[in-house]
């Protein structure tokens, strides 16, 4: 299966491009229309390809698709950190897990300590 490699996409265009005066939306669209670019086909003479094309590899293994659906906590971030949690808000309604009785905000979908679907 082939897939794209943005990393390495990514990696050769930082390393041709200056972002001194840009900013994160412009670099985005700059890069997007460098990789749609019109570029010669190295495997036929005389004709053009996206650059895009050229950052296909081949790949034995399926891609990991991400299941927003399904939160599992790594543990990488906890609500306990010394520094604190920012995405805490005071309750007032007192919604709180009902796995784990951690103080939830009004809209969260899961809970920051275990990961149970609110």
């Amino acid at each position: 299966m082939e897939v794209f490699d943005g990393k390495k996409a990514a990696q050769d265009y930082m390393s041709k491009h200056t972002l001194a005066f840009s900013t994160p939306e412009l670099t985005l669209m700059r890069f997007a229309f460098w990789l749609g670019d019109s570029i010669p086909d190295p495997k036929n003479e005389g004709k053009g390809i996206p650059r895009m094309m050229t950052y296909l590899t081949e790949q034995d293994f399926q891609p990991v698709l991400i299941d927003d659906e399904k939160y599992e906590p790594s543990g990488a971030v906890r609500s306990s950190a010394v520094v604190g949690n920012a995405y805490n808000e005071v309750q007032s309604d007192g919604k709180f897990c009902s796995e784990c009785g951690t103080s939830l905000s009004a809209t969260a979908k899961f809970c920051p300590e275990c990961g149970t679907t609110q």
